[in-house]
C-alpha cells in the first residue's frame, strides 16, 4: 500500500488548498451548483428577504483523497442555533444506547473513567453512560441543543472543541479514557487543530472512536445529497489513516454500520499505544484499493450520476403530478435540502413536508420554500406518494406510517435511485 509522506505543520487553510495535507485542489468531485444553508429554516415573515446561497462544488485531493468542500460560511454562523436535535430519531438513539453499552464492556469503564463526546448534541447519546456510572463531559457548540442536554443533567460546555479547548480541560486534570465523535468530523473545516487537540486530550491507552458517513459507500450508492456546506469534508478509511498519522496517532479497528446510508466506526489510539491493529483495518483499506479510491477517475466519474439520478427523479415527479397525484415529503433533513434544491423541488412537487421535530414546525426549507407541518397533516392531506428525504431512515418511516396504505398511499425514495414502496406490499 502506497503510504503518504506526511507534511509538516498542522494549518492548512487557503481558498484552493487541500485542508488536510496543503495540496493543490485541481479535481472536482461534483458540482451541485448554488444552494442555501442546510439547517437554515425559515420563518414566514423571512419568505421575502434575500437568502444567501454559496457554491455546492466539491473537489478531492490528487495526494491524499480527501473530498471536500471549501469553507464558504464560519461554523460559528452554522452551529451558533441548530435546528437538528438527535434524539428525534429513535433509531439513532437505540444505535447510541447499543454502543456505550458494547464500549463501556470493552474498555471497562466505570466511575474512574471519563468519556468525553464532541458535538454532544442533546445528549442523545450521553445518558447512556451516565445511567452505566461513568462520568462524562459533552461539548457541543449550539446552545439551543446543549440546553437540552444540560437539563437531562449532563455536564456540557458551550463551545466549539480546539487545541485551546483540549489544553484548559487537560489543565483542570481531565483527560479521557474515551472520546467520542458521532457525525461531527465532516464538519469540522480545521481538522488538523480537531485531530491534535483529540490526541491532547487523549489518556496514553484512552480509544477515540469517530462515525462518519464512508466515502465508498457514497460513491457506490449515488449519495450526493448527503453533500451540504454544514459537511465540509468526506472520508474513506485511506485518507483516515493518513489523518491519524499526522497526529501521531493509528488507526487499531474499524466496523461498518448501517446508519447514515453506510457509515464507518473508526476506533484510534497513539501510535505509541500497547493496542494492537485489527485485521479489519488492513481488510478495508485493501478493498477500498480494489475499488481504485486513490484513483481520480473514479472521482471524476460521481457527477455525471448525480445528474442521471436528477433527471430520473424529476421524470417520475412530473409525471405523478400530470397523472394528478397530491405529493408530499416526509422529514426536512439535511440532505433533503440539499437534494430538493439540486433538483428544483419545490411546491409545484410537493404540497408540503413534515418533520417529528417541533423546532422545525411552521417553517420552511432553505431555498424551495416547502412548507414544514406536523407528522399528523400526512393523515389530513391522504397523498398518493410520499417523498422520503431521510431515505437512510425509510425502514423506520415506513413502519411508523404504514397506516397510509388504507388509502393506497405509496413511499418514494429517491436514493440511489428513484424507488416506490407500496406499504400494502410490505405487510403481504
Amino acid at each position: 500500500m502506497q503510504v503518504l509522506e506526511i507534511a509538516h505543520g498542522l494549518d492548512i487553510k487557503t481558498a484552493n488548498t487541500c485542508r488536510l495535507c496543503g495540496s493543490g485542489l485541481e479535481h472536482t468531485f461534483v458540482d451541485l451548483g448554488m444552494s442555501p444553508l442546510c439547517e437554515s429554516f425559515l420563518k414566514g415573515e423571512q419568505l421575502d428577504e434575500m437568502e444567501p446561497y454559496f457554491p455546492l462544488h466539491v473537489f478531492v485531493c490528487g495526494s491524499c483523497f480527501l473530498v471536500q468542500l471549501r469553507e464558504y460560511v464560519d461554523p460559528r454562523n452554522i452551529f451558533g442555533e441548530y435546528a437538528y436535535f438527535s434524539s428525534f430519531s429513535t433509531t439513532w438513539v437505540s444505535h447510541a444506547k447499543a454502543y456505550c453499552e458494547m464500549i463501556q464492556r470493552e474498555l471497562d469503564l466505570g466511575p474512574g473513567s471519563l468519556v468525553v463526546e464532541l458535538a454532544s448534541n442533546d445528549g442523545y447519546l450521553l445518558q447512556h453512560f451516565l445511567a452505566l456510572g461513568v462520568p462524562v463531559i459533552g461539548i457541543e457548540p449550539a446552545a439551543n441543543v446543549a440546553q437540552v442536554a444540560i437539563e437531562k443533567g449532563i455536564e456540557t460546555r458551550v463551545e466549539f472543541f480546539d487545541r485551546a479547548l483540549a489544553e484548559s480541560l487537560v489543565a483542570e486534570g481531565k483527560r479521557a479514557d474515551l472520546i467520542v465523535g458521532n457525525n461531527v468530523l465532516a464538519q469540522v473545516p480545521e481538522l488538523n487543530d480537531f485531530v491534535a487537540a483529540m490526541a491532547r486530550l487523549l489518556k496514553p491507552e484512552g480509544v477515540i472512536t469517530l462515525e462518519f458517513p464512508h466515502l465508498e459507500r457514497l460513491i457506490s450508492e449515488n449519495q450526493f445529497d448527503t453533500i451540504y456546506h454544514e459537511h465540509f469534508s468526506y472520508f474513506s478509511l485511506v485518507t483516515i489513516v493518513y489523518l491519524a498519522a499526522r497526529h501521531r496517532l493509528k488507526v487499531v479497528d474499524v466496523e461498518e454500520l448501517p446508519t447514515h446510508g453506510g457509515s464507518l466506526r473508526v476506533y484510534l489510539a497513539h501510535r505509541d499505544s500497547v493496542r494492537p491493529s485489527a485485521k479489519r483495518v488492513a481488510d478495508l483499506l485493501d478493498r477500498e484499493e480494489r475499488r481504485k479510491l486513490r484513483d481520480i477517475a473514479t472521482y471524476s466519474a460521481f457527477g455525471e450520476r448525480a445528474k442521471s439520478s436528477k433527471r430520473k427523479l424529476l421524470s417520475f415527479l412530473i409525471a405523478a403530478k400530470d397523472a394528478g397525484h397530491v405529493i408530499c415529503g416526509y422529514g426536512a433533513p439535511g440532505k433533503g435540502n440539499t437534494l430538493l434544491n439540486y433538483c428544483g423541488i419545490g411546491t409545484d412537487f410537493l404540497e408540503f413536508t413534515v418533520d417529528r421535530n417541533p423546532y422545525k414546525h411552521g417553517r420552511f426549507t432553505p431555498g424551495m420554500h416547502v412548507p414544514i407541518r406536523p407528522v399528523s397533516a400526512i393523515d389530513a392531506a391522504r397523498p398518493a406518494y410520499i417523498l422520503i428525504l431521510p431515505w437512510n431512515l425509510k425502514d423506520e418511516i415506513a413502519r411508523q406510517m404504514s397506516h397510509v396504505a388504507a388509502w393506497g398511499g405509496k413511499f418514494v425514495v429517491p436514493i440511489p435511485e428513484v424507488a416506490v414502496i407500496d406499504p400494502r406490499e410490505q405487510k403481504s
